[in-house]
């Protein structure tokens, strides 16, 4: 048998073994697609939480996670606004009352990876006008009017709660808390158009995620459901009209 014939079996050869792969690798299922399945469609828009970083501060002995986290929450407030006890940085921002019968919660957490650093958190906050005052956290105060209590408070999600300026410089924190309490020393609506764009302006400081008290991503239905909320609390709570004895 010839060179030529050789070579041409060779190529007929090599072309039947190219499209059998081909045709084997074209029609076999891909494990990546099939991952994609069963974790359903890709959404385009990002939904962050804060992740396992919180989950692990959030810890408290094997309970569910949503239960640690209400939990962590009181006694973050238990710190914070509930507490006369280790007023270190002065009476700015204690509340008149320790009586609340409502809590509005958002978080800046860091991204994926990343800290809020203790230096950083101080610049943020006295840039957005806060105070640092009772308790160790910072506060938004009525202007004039600081005897009135917070409006809203600023807390580190670590335990105790506390930003020391002793060890700022070190402080390091996945998420920190913004906490509206109600009745507030203004109304409930006016407290949250104070706290929004404050929270707003420290994730931009920050280069944080401005999450809502069920650490999903803030939008702009939960926000416009928070102001219904607040306004619903506002009429609820409305005083009473003076009614008048008729004159005879």
């Amino acid at each position: 048998m010839s060179d030529i014939w050789l070579l041409r079996i060779g190529i007929l050869v090599a072309g039947v073994v190219l499209f059998a792969a081909i045709w084997y690798f074209g029609t076999r299922p891909r494990g990546g697609q099939g991952r994609r399945l069963q974790q359903g469609p890709r959404e385009d828009r990002l939904e962050p939480t804060l992740g396992s970083q919180l989950e692990q501060e959030l810890a408290s002995g094997g309970e569910p996670e949503r239960d640690e986290a209400v939990q962590a929450e009181i006694e973050l407030l238990d710190q914070t606004v509930g507490s006369n006890a280790g007023a270190a940085a002065g009476d700015l921002g204690r509340r008149a009352s320790d009586d609340f019968d409502k809590i509005v919660t958002l978080y800046i957490a860091a991204r994926a990876g990343q800290v809020l650093r203790g230096p950083d958190i101080v610049v943020a906050a006295e840039k957005a006008g806060l105070t640092y005052g009772h308790m160790n956290v910072f506060h938004r105060l009525v202007e004039g009017h600081p005897e009135r209590g917070p409006i809203f408070s600023v807390a580190n999600i670590k335990k105790p709660g506390s930003f020391e300026m002793a060890e700022i410089q070190s402080l390091e924190t996945p998420a920190i808390a913004f906490f509206l309490t109600l009745p507030a020393p203004i109304s409930a609506l006016d407290a949250w158009d104070a706290m929004l764009p404050t929270a707003q302006r420290m994730t931009e400081l920050l280069d944080g995620v401005l999450l809502d008290d069920q650490r999903s991503a803030l939008g702009r239905q939960r926000i416009a459901h928070l102001r219904d909320e607040m306004r619903a609390y506002d009429r609820q709570h409305e005083a009473p009209p003076i009614t008048r004895s008729p004159r005879w």
